[in-house]
């Protein structure tokens, strides 16, 4: 088919994967991810979006808007701007906040725990359990729908759990549990 005939659409963003999220039906979270996804929104709803829409009035007002580059990318800007505001918004309406210093049994894995592990190889491996929104494996958070958190969770310091991986099963073991709390 000719490549004229086929829409170009702004939505195909993948960043934020509706299918994933819809599966869980909860979104825990703890409170430092509230409060950044709370940030974000505020960020978006208070500094960004008016400026984008004080561009595009202002490109707008410059006449033909089919050639107009300030206007065009500015539109564009705002649907990608509202889409992220429509998406924080369901997310933090259906969060569930989890405190990771109200748990009750600290030597069990847990959300909201920073678990120290080693895998077979030896090599030291330190992640925390946190929501889906929060995850950054850059920064050592974890989903606590991934395989590793699952296979974690519940587990006790000694214990030996089996890790599910595309490669097979993998033997960890926990060396520490703690219950650390970030600040925003």
């Amino acid at each position: 088919m000719n490549k004229a005939f086929i829409k170009e659409t702004d939505d195909d963003d993948d960043s934020e994967k509706p299918e994933v999220i819809s599966k869980t039906k909860k979104n825990y979270v703890t409170p430092f991810g509230l409060a950044e996804l709370q940030n974000e929104l505020r960020h978006l709803l208070s500094d960004e979006r008016p400026k984008i829409v004080e561009i595009v009035r202002w490109a707008a007002g410059n006449g033909d808007r089919s050639e107009n580059g300030d206007y065009i990318y500015g539109k564009r800007r705002l649907r990608e701007i509202d889409r992220r505001v429509r998406y924080l918004t369901k997310r933090i309406d259906m969060a569930e906040v989890v405190d990771p210093k109200l748990q009750q049994n600290l030597q069990q894995v847990f959300f909201g725990a920073t678990v120290t592990y080693t895998q077979k190889d030896g090599v030291h491996q330190t992640v925390k359990i946190v929501g889906i929104d929060e995850a950054d494996l850059t920064k050592g958070k974890i989903s606590w729908i991934s395989p590793v958190a699952k296979a974690l969770l519940k587990s006790r310091v000694g214990d030996i759990v089996n890790l599910h991986t595309p490669a097979g099963r993998e033997k960890i073991e926990i060396l520490a549990i703690e219950y650390l709390i970030e600040k925003p």
